[in-house]
């Protein structure tokens, strides 16, 4: 499997745009917190949770500030710095991940974004460049990563990292993090399909929110694949169904009975994690971001999450 085609540069260009980091410490302050926005993007991608990507580069920016001026000065790139020392905060806390979304309630999933225009609060310069590795579908692909290999795969694939660059912050050699990039490849091309266009994607969640609207069933049937499955993420602080939802007939009855049971909901187009999903509001206030999977004309997968600790970026609620 060739490497995917979303590389967008590591520390000498960011996303969204190509800026030279130089180590140039009479910068001050101004050149080292201009890192921030691509160190949030990295560790989004490698954590699949925004809040915890803010929490592993504030981690990283205070032990920079904790160094000595001196020792500063002796760091010939802050922003490589800053980045392998992020990257190392965030292996750490993918290793515990699994134990802690052990005791998590329900399903654990990743946590949505808005388009830039639509996210809610909080400071500019955090918010997530939307590409391909941030769809839902594919951050769902990532966990099934080893913590190795999903910081070996992104940080090289994605953000064009060498194995050399990816061994400092592993802590293995550059061979190894070759296989371990190697070994995400064939697992991230066995699990994953080739997905519509974008505005065929569209078409169809518009029409999912129509006839769910509408509460036909026929219709929302004729719109998922039949083996589609859909998952709620509560986390145990609201009301949902625990564990998944497989097949059309019973994700169409149960997005019905949805609809009875919330007869104020208001029901949104907007873009999730890069790609057509819904939104859920009651009363003004986002309840149920809904992200999509959408391949050969049928909804295959529906991803509801309508855990509030999740929803800050829609909704502008500060922790």
């Amino acid at each position: 499997m060739p490497h995917l085609t979303f590389r967008v540069g590591w520390a000498g260009a960011r996303i969204g745009g190509d800026v030279d980091i130089r180590s140039d410490i009479a910068d001050g302050g101004d050149a080292i917190m201009s890192e921030r926005r691509q160190l949030i993007n990295r560790a989004y991608r490698l954590l699949g949770s925004f809040s915890e990507a803010e929490d592993a580069v504030q981690e990283a920016y205070a032990r920079w500030y904790a160094m000595p001026a001196g020792q500063q000065s002796g760091i010939a790139s802050p922003g490589a710095w800053l980045t392998t020392v992020a990257g190392r905060i965030c292996l750490d806390l993918l290793g515990s991940a699994r134990a802690r979304r052990e005791r998590y309630v329900g399903d654990w999933v990743p946590e949505p974004l808005p388009d830039a225009a639509e996210w809610s609060g909080g400071d500019p310069a955090d918010r997530v460049t939307l590409d391909e590795s941030v769809s839902m579908a594919f951050l769902v692909v990532l966990e099934q990563l080893t913590p190795a290999e999903r910081v070996a795969f992104v940080l090289h694939d994605v953000f064009c990292h060498s194995f050399g660059e990816v061994a400092e912050i592993v802590g293995r050699t550059p061979a190894a993090c070759r296989q371990l990039a190697s070994s995400a490849r064939r697992r991230i091309r066995a699990a994953r399909t080739p997905a519509d266009p974008v505005a065929r994607q569209a078409d169809l969640v518009r029409d999912f929110k129509r006839a769910w609207e509408a509460r036909d069933i026929g219709a929302l049937v004729g719109l998922l694949d039949p083996t589609v499955t859909a998952v709620a993420d509560g986390g145990g602080r609201v009301d949902t169904v625990l564990g998944p939802i497989e097949g059309g007939e019973q994700v169409a009855r149960y997005a019905v009975r949805i609809a009875d049971w919330v007869p104020a909901m208001t029901i949104l187009e907007r873009t999730v994690n890069g790609r057509p999903g819904l939104v859920a509001e009651r009363d003004g206030v986002v309840i149920t971001v809904m992200a999509f999977d959408v391949a050969d004309g049928r909804i295959r997968r529906i991803w509801a999450v309508r855990n509030p600790d999740k929803l800050r970026p829609w909704t502008g609620r500060t922790r």
